[in-house]
């Protein structure tokens, strides 16, 4: 485990944030945490290098299921949801929202520590072996083809990170700017365009092989 990993942490009851929050850190972890649906998504937003989310799914502005689904339309980050509520519905809710795991309370929160270390092995596992051309070392903002450290601006790894997280998934030009570049960008759509096309002459023949235009829609990371 690498040490000082973000794990974000949203639930309203301050005693479960804190006490899940306490054995993260005794775990080596660095929680951030938040007290509603709102807060969760600007925790993410601030900490997109995040290895995992943990949600409570009944939270006042916007419930587990709802930041989960918009986490998931930028970002294959491990997610687990934490609900009172055991029905079957409220599980498939979860799974259709893009959850990885469900965890009903009360729970122990030292196996939800262990819950946390094994989904981002597997989620490090995908990345690294996932394409065995391409290594992507989110939290240090780098990446290797072939063992080689590839020169990339912020904004090209971040475009690359996003792609290649969400490999066969079509994005247009919006979403890319909502991911990488946050709600609040004016400038032209077209400059992904132009950071596709310098990430494509950096990668090489790999990015010509595996970034691929989808005419009309976007662009998608292709296995």
């Amino acid at each position: 485990m690498e040490l000082g990993e973000k794990i974000i942490v949203a639930d309203d009851e301050s005693r479960i944030t804190s006490l899940v929050g306490d054995f993260l850190s005794a775990a080596g972890y660095k929680p951030v945490l938040a007290s509603d649906g709102a807060e969760a998504l600007a925790a993410f937003s601030e900490n997109r290098d995040a290895a995992a989310v943990i949600l409570d799914i009944m939270m006042p502005e916007l419930n587990g299921w709802e930041v989960c689904r918009e986490i998931r339309k930028q970002s294959s980050v491990p997610i687990i949801l934490l609900t009172a509520r055991a029905e079957e519905f409220d599980q498939l809710m979860g799974f259709e929202a893009g959850a990885d795991e469900y965890v009903t309370k009360p729970f122990s929160p030292a196996v939800l520590v262990k819950r946390v270390e094994a989904l981002i092995r597997r989620s490090k596992t995908r990345e690294q072996d996932g394409d065995r051309g391409l290594r992507i070392e989110r939290e240090a903002f780098v990446a290797y083809l072939d063992g080689k450290e590839l020169e990339l601006t912020v904004k090209e790894f971040e475009i690359l990170n996003h792609l290649f997280e969400n490999k066969g998934r079509v994005f247009s030009r919006d979403q890319i700017l909502a991911a990488v570049w946050g709600y609040d960008f004016e400038g032209d759509p077209r400059t992904v365009d132009s950071h596709v096309a310098r990430l494509r002459l950096k990668l090489g023949d790999y990015g010509n092989m595996h970034i691929k235009t989808v005419y009309g829609l976007g662009y998608k990371f292709e296995v």
